[in-house]
């Protein structure tokens, strides 16, 4: 199973992060919250930032606006995880272009969705 990085993970239990979260361990995953203001998030340490994660990482889930993802973006390309997903309300076509020129496969769909279909 793979390892996940929950980027803007939430404590808050009607955020989609936190739900992914969930859902991911249930479906056999190892959910790795990444959110800087948490130190804890559904029992799990919480990393400020990606380059913090000494496990390799196989796939990164967004959750942080476009605004918000300049730095996240430099920190996945130095990861090199094997894919990125971009949920709703997060999609970045210059990001998503950087990264897919860096041989990571893009996915613009919903974790949970993904999840629940078995496509993830």
């Amino acid at each position: 199973m793979e390892k996940v990085a929950v980027v803007g993970a939430s404590p808050k239990e009607e955020r989609y992060s936190n739900k992914a979260m969930k859902m991911l361990a249930g479906h056999g995953h190892t959910p790795i919250p990444v959110a800087p203001a948490h130190e804890t998030i559904e029992g799990k340490k919480v990393f400020s930032s990606l380059g913090e994660i000494q496990e390799k990482i196989d796939t990164v889930s967004l959750y942080l606006g476009p605004a918000r993802q300049e730095t996240v973006v430099e920190e996945i390309l130095k990861i090199k995880p094997g894919r990125v997903i971009f949920n709703p309300d997060t999609e970045n076509r210059a990001a998503a272009e950087r990264l897919k020129q860096a041989g990571i496969e893009v996915v613009e769909a919903c974790t949970l969705v993904l999840l629940k279909t078995n496509q993830f």
